[in-house]
C-alpha cells in the first residue's frame, strides 16, 4: 500500500484520523454500495459494490441484514504501534450482521460471514479470519488487485509495476504470504503460522530457507526466493 499509493498521513495512533496525502484524498469517495453507503478508495468501493451485487443475488437473506462498521479509518492496526491498517487507504471494510459486530480474536466467526466469504474472495477481498489475531468482520483488497489497479491506471496514468511490488517483507500480507508459509512448512518443517501475515517468524524462516539454498539471506521474499520455493523438492 505504501509503495503503490503513498502514506495517507504523517502520524498515526489507534483513533480514526483524516487522510492528508493530496493524491489519496482525491481518490476517496462516499457512495452507496447497495445496502449502505461507505467512504473509501474509489476502485475499492466499486469492487465492493460488485461483490455485494452478487451477494444480493446468491444470498439475499445475508444481504438483507448486512451492515458496515466502516471502511476509511486512518489508524494503526488494533494493538499495534507500527503497522498501518489497510482501512487507512479505504481499502478494507468491517461488516456487521443484524447490527452486530463479530468479536475480534475469539477464533469464531458469524455464520453469515463464513457463508459470504467465498463471494468476497472471488472479488479479490482477503478475509481477516486468517489473521494471527482472528478478525472475521474484516475484508481487505488483495495485493494482486491493488497492483492490477496500479498497472491499469486506476490511480492515475497506467504504470509499470515498481520492482518493489514483486517483493514481500515485514508487514505485507495476503495469499502469496500464506502460500509462502505453507511451502516453508512443507519443505523444511518450520511450523510457521499460516496466517498470511509476513511477521518476524516468517522472516526468520525465509532467511533460513535462503541460507540453505544459497540465496542472499535478507529475509525478503523476491522473485528468486519465490522461484526456489516453487521448485524445491519436498523432504
Amino acid at each position: 500500500m505504501l509503495r503503490v499509493l503513498g502514506n495517507p498521513r504523517g502520524n498515526y495512533d489507534q483513533s480514526c484520523q483524516s487522510v492528508t496525502h493530496p493524491v489519496i484524498r482525491k481518490l476517496i469517495v462516499t457512495e452507496s454500495v447497495g445496502p449502505f453507503k461507505v467512504t473509501g478508495l474509489k476502485p475499492a468501493v466499486d469492487q465492493l459494490r460488485s461483490a455485494l451485487t452478487d451477494l444480493r443475488t446468491e444470498m439475499p437473506e445475508i444481504y438483507a441484514v448486512l451492515g458496515s462498521a466502516g471502511m476509511l479509518c486512518v489508524r494503526y492496526v488494533r494493538g499495534s504501534k507500527s503497522s498501518i491498517s489497510n482501512h487507512s487507504w479505504g481499502c478494507a471494510i468491517d461488516f456487521t450482521l443484524e447490527g452486530k459486530l463479530d468479536t475480534r480474536g475469539d477464533n469464531r466467526a458469524q455464520k453469515g460471514l463464513t457463508a459470504m466469504h467465498p463471494i468476497m474472495n472471488r472479488h479479490n477481498f482477503f478475509w481477516g479470519a486468517a489473521f494471527k489475531t482472528e478478525d472475521s468482520m474484516h475484508f481487505e483488497i488483495s495485493r494482486q488487485q491493488l497492483l492490477a489497479w496500479h498497472r491499469d491506471g486506476a490511480f492515475g496514468e497506467p504504470q509499470e509495476l515498481p520492482q518493489e511490488a514483486h517483493r514481500f517483507s515485514i508487514g505485507d500480507r495476503g495469499p502469496e504470504v500464506e502460500w509462502t508459509q505453507q511451502r516453508l512448512n512443507i519443505l523444511s518443517g518450520f511450523d510457521v503460522d499460516e496466517d498470511g501475515i509476513f511477521g518476524p517468524a516468517t522472516r526468520a524462516a525465509v532467511i533460513e530457507f535462503q541460507r540453505q539454498h544459497g540465496l542472499t539471506a535478507d529475509g525478503v521474499l523476491g522473485p528468486k526466493t519465490m522461484e526456489a520455493l516453487k521448485n524445491a523438492p519436498t523432504q
